[in-house]
């Protein structure tokens, strides 16, 4: 399961499928250096994305 609590890169590396949904938002953060230290929420707060919408789309690929 997908929290916004976890790193963005963690949530790459367990589900690999998550890139789509990521991308799918307009979020490049494969790319992105803060994706390293960032959590999910950090990054979709500084994008103006509701989280919680984000977690439950990344939910159905996990």
């Amino acid at each position: 399961m997908i929290t916004k609590d976890m790193g963005i890169m963690e949530i790459v590396e367990k589900y690999p499928d998550a890139v789509g949904v990521f991308q799918a938002y307009g979020l490049g953060c494969i790319g992105c250096m803060a994706a390293r230290f960032e959590t999910l929420e950090q990054g979709a707060s500084a994008h103006g994305i509701d989280v919680d919408k984000l977690v439950e789309d990344l939910n159905k690929i996990a």
